[in-house]
């Protein structure tokens, strides 16, 4: 290997590396809230006496990450457009740590009451702003960094941030329910969120360590940086805007229902053990680190959309089988349920971060991707445990309604991808162009 060539790979490796780690970091800390909200939240938090209501508010909650997201995506997005991807990446990652630290300590309602709930609101905000700005930066900064004919697995690599930050929550999480039931709420649910100052300073440490995006830096060098990115971006790709929103909902809505919803229906509704859940939801997770490259590379070899259109077509015929298999109660057809559920939303996300980075210019490609990828996040994935459980109270605990609801995103995900241009040999050196497709 020449001497030329070595420095660039080392590169390469080393940026995708950081957004890896980063990425894993954020969405640990972003889990860590959604496991807590379906498992703890309800009864410290918001202490009803209606058990569904209690139970809601903290979905409610959960939502609220969500509908910060665009607003971070729109922020970071114009900043990162502007004057560089790695300065957001290092904003983003210290927001979402110190959020997450910070619930760690937050008193519960029984002992200052409202201000209680308040501050988790408030918290939780704060990390739907920071991971909003993050996914954008982060899967540019490998994709931008990559060769042609490898994005879909550079941007792949990220994606597998969100996996191992699920294994990490769910793994921590895992451990500390194990406690007597009465000192896991009394401290034990406390220390994931603890543990999210250590991970801050890890992934501050390799990410303030690469270089800035060649691709930004060279539109930086020709004065070709957008001074109104978002403008920019609604007045010459808005097509590309609504199609990446479309192809969310799928993809989100069974990713939130097949690891966070799962558990309040299996434990809460059919008396499935904790445990059982959180395995289960571990091994997916485990299996997703695998898949989603997977799915990353064939998107490289024969386009995104044939595989992105996998995907959302498997989870429609799943929709009602997932929760037969669930409604069985057996531990090992409840795993495979879940492993099942999560190798589908593999199919999609393994692609999406080059699918969505190839449909804007380099001028406007963190605000584009951003904007379409966060402003369907609180509809999508947001909504939908809350969708989901209020659902499952109209049909007198029935899951029909709610495979029927996942059916209905995988329809709208099934024609934004089929009206979408194939975008895997397009070239992402060039810092503008009109809306594709």
């Amino acid at each position: 290997m020449s001497q030329t060539k070595d420095p660039e790979t080392n590169s390469v490796r080393r940026v995708v590396l950081a957004s890896f780690v980063g990425t894993t970091i954020e969405w640990y800390d972003f889990f860590i809230y959604g496991t807590a909200a379906a498992l703890v939240f309800g009864k410290l938090f918001f202490p009803m006496e209606n058990e569904f209501v209690g139970r809601m508010a903290a979905y409610g909650t959960f939502a609220i990450g969500f509908f910060a997201r665009p607003l971070g995506g729109v922020i970071f997005g114009h900043y990162g457009d502007r004057i560089g991807r790695k300065a957001m990446l290092v904003t983003t990652l210290m927001m979402m740590g110190v959020a997450t630290f910070l619930i760690g300590v937050l008193p519960t309602y029984g002992t200052i009451g409202i201000a209680a709930p308040i501050g988790l609101i408030l918290l939780r905000l704060v990390q739907g702003f920071g991971v909003g700005g993050e996914w954008g930066g982060a899967v540019l900064m490998a994709v931008e960094h990559g060769h042609e004919g490898k994005r879909g697995f550079y941007g792949s690599c990220v994606q597998m941030g969100v996996p191992v930050g699920l294994l990490l929550a769910t793994g921590v999480y895992s451990i500390f329910s194990r406690m007597p039931e009465e000192q896991f709420l009394a401290w034990g649910w406390r220390i994931p969120f603890l543990l999210g100052i250590v991970l801050l300073g890890i992934g501050m440490f390799i990410r303030l360590r690469i270089v800035e995006s060649p691709l930004f830096a060279k539109a930086q060098e020709s004065k070709g940086v957008s001074k109104l990115p978002i403008l920019e971006v609604f007045r010459k790709h808005p097509k590309n805007v609504f199609l990446a929103m479309g192809a969310r909902f799928a993809e989100n809505a069974c990713f939130y229902l097949f690891s966070v919803f799962v558990l309040s229906y299996a434990v809460d509704r059919l008396g499935v053990a904790k445990q059982t859940v959180l395995t289960g939801v571990w091994i997916a997770a485990a299996i997703q680190i695998i898949a989603i490259p997977a799915f990353g590379i064939l998107s490289d070899r024969i386009g995104r959309r044939p595989v992105y259109l996998g995907g959302a077509i498997f989870i429609a015929l799943f929709a009602f089988p997932f929760f037969w298999m669930i409604e069985t109660k057996i531990n090992i057809i409840i795993w495979l349920a879940i492993i099942l559920g999560l190798v589908g939303h593999s199919a999609m996300y393994g692609p999406q971060a080059a699918f969505f980075s190839e449909l804007f210019g380099t001028r406007v490609r963190y605000s584009g991707a951003s904007i379409g990828y966060q402003l369907a996040s609180p509809f999508a994935g947001g909504l939908a445990p809350m969708i989901a459980t209020a659902l499952l109270e109209w049909s007198g605990g029935r899951s029909w309604p709610v495979s029927a609801y996942l059916i209905a995103t995988a329809a709208i995900t099934l024609v934004a991808i089929y009206l979408a241009a194939e975008t895997f040999r397009s070239n992402m050196a060039a810092t503008d162009h009109g809306d594709e497709g």
